[in-house]
């Protein structure tokens, strides 16, 4: 199979545990190699993402590793087999892959996890809301990317409809509820929509009043990806200058940690929908 010129950040994961799992081992990629029955030059291709390898490969790999951890091997193994082209994939070559990498993770997800501060979380925007922040962009966006960046917002909102959708908690600074972007309207109906979709079992929305006062993490906004094993979870984070993906063991307790301490300072569901309807209804 052809060398991948641009792989996902789900290829290069898949790559980058296989690697791990062989560093763990000793093993050296030349050893792995020769293994599989490959030119030593393979291996590492195949740990950069650049080149795919199949799941009974994987299975070979992990197996002489000594990697003792079924579930992390299956998964692995049906990562090496995926072959469909995501929804996603319509804007490859339009959008900037790390937009279509937020997507991928998401749909892939069993629990996602979000702290904001200062933007409505996307997967709850409306679509007035979501045109109105990136009519913010700076330099200005022109008017074919900023309705790509729309439509990728609004379909990757589909995750949270399927029959089986991933638990979804947002934890939301009383800043990002305040932010009027589009004015009060759209920010009203913004708010509304939020309401609307805390009413759903899967769905978990809780606020961090400004009476909490200072937090950790404050100046940033977050995702935490969990996957099906916890190895396989990531962190996504947003910044003006793109998104950055974590998968560090020691990033991922420091995430889980902070996402702790941040629903000890959030009020209570109940508690938080009354808030958002009290801010709605100063609109």
């Amino acid at each position: 199979m052809p060398p991948r010129s641009t792989p996902t950040a789900r290829q290069q994961r898949l790559g980058n545990e296989l690697r791990k799992l062989r560093e763990q081992s000793g093993m050296s990629a030349q050893q792995a190699a020769a293994l599989l029955g490959v030119d030593r030059t393979r291996i590492p291709n195949i740990e950069s993402g650049r080149f795919g390898i199949s799941a009974e490969r994987v299975r070979t790999l992990a197996c002489n590793y000594g990697c003792p951890d079924t579930g992390l091997v299956d998964l692995l193994a049906a990562m090496a087999q995926e072959r469909d082209r995501g929804w996603w994939e319509e804007h490859r070559g339009l959008l900037l892959p790390g937009l279509l990498d937020i997507a991928e993770l998401e749909y892939h997800a069993v629990e996602l996890h979000t702290a904001v501060t200062t933007h409505i979380p996307g997967l709850l925007q409306t679509v007035d809301h979501a045109r109105a922040v990136f009519d913010t962009a700076d330099p200005p966006l022109p008017g074919p990317d900023l309705a790509a960046r729309v439509a990728l917002r609004l379909s990757r909102q589909a995750v949270l409809d399927r029959e089986s959708p991933p638990l979804y908690e947002a934890v939301i600074h009383e800043a990002a509820l305040r932010m009027q972007f589009g004015g009060p309207k759209v920010a009203r109906t913004q708010l509304e929509f939020i309401l609307e979709q805390s009413e759903r079992d899967t769905i978990t929305v809780r606020v961090i009043p400004f009476t909490a006062g200072g937090f950790p993490g404050a100046g940033q906004s977050f995702t935490y990806v969990g996957a099906a094993v916890p190895q396989l979870d990531t962190v996504q984070l947003d910044s003006s200058h793109g998104s950055m993906l974590l998968d560090a063991d020691m990033q991922l307790r420091r995430y889980r940690g902070l996402l702790e301490r941040l629903r000890g300072l959030a009020l209570p569901e109940s508690a938080s929908r009354d808030f958002i309807t009290a801010i709605a209804r100063d609109l």
